[in-house]
């Protein structure tokens, strides 16, 4: 029995649910250099910060390979949903979606685009459990992508693997503050597309930043995840 088979709802899965979980079925190699992996960077807007009551406004992500940043597969898409607010409006504009995206629809090019990319974002969980929530419906609650906040990235760099995240000023490893730390320019920020492109560009920073701490391969990045 193939190990996402654990994972399958009583009714048939979709063939875009089975097709992503067999594409996610083989591990990366470790040995694999960074410059060879693929990236998805990903952002979402919601209405809150509540992932019981809270919803997706819109999901944005660009995609990383060759230690590029691949500009043409930029997105930002708007899942339909009941529970909108605009208590986050004036933080990111959102109030009405002229052509939000049917749940099944917005699922199937997500897994779509995932792939099986390594999954990046800034407190990237939070992202990651507001779309599990909206594909629990599919049975997938937890993607099987390997998956990296550039967050706990940057502490590890800048302080090292066993950093003792209770001496450490987090609000200095917020985006914006990275972002001024390493010289990057934060237009269009507060929108999914957006943030995912700066989140991407602190990505690069950082990963052009491995070598220096003796992190070149998959197995180095993904250790301690």
């Amino acid at each position: 029995m193939s190990w996402w088979e654990f994972w399958k709802p009583k009714k048939e899965r979709l063939d875009f649910i089975r097709q992503f979980l067999e594409l996610n079925a083989q591990s990366i190699p470790g040995i694999r250099g960074i410059d060879q992996l693929n990236f998805t960077v990903l952002d979402t807007e919601t209405t809150g910060f509540d992932p019981v009551k809270d919803s997706i406004l819109s999901f944005g992500a660009v995609q990383i390979s060759g230690m590029k940043i691949q500009i043409s597969t930029a997105v930002e898409w708007y899942p339909l949903t009941e529970n909108t607010s605009r208590k986050t409006a004036p933080i990111h504009g959102l109030v009405e979606i002229a052509h939000p995206l049917e749940v099944e629809d917005f699922s199937k090019r997500l897994l779509e685009y995932f792939g099986n990319s390594i999954l990046v974002g800034h407190h990237v969980s939070f992202d990651l459990q507001m779309l599990g929530k909206l594909l629990a419906h599919y049975g997938i609650s937890q993607f099987p992508n390997p998956v990296i906040d550039t967050l706990r990235l940057a502490i590890r760099l800048e302080h090292g693997p066993n950093a003792d995240l209770s001496r450490i000023n987090m609000e200095s490893y917020s985006l914006d503050e990275l972002c001024k730390r390493y010289g990057i320019e934060t237009d269009d920020r507060h929108t999914a597309a957006g943030d995912a492109f700066l989140t991407a560009q602190l990505f690069l920073k950082l990963l052009k930043n491995c070598s220096k701490k003796g992190i070149f391969n998959f197995k180095d990045l993904m250790k301690n995840y």
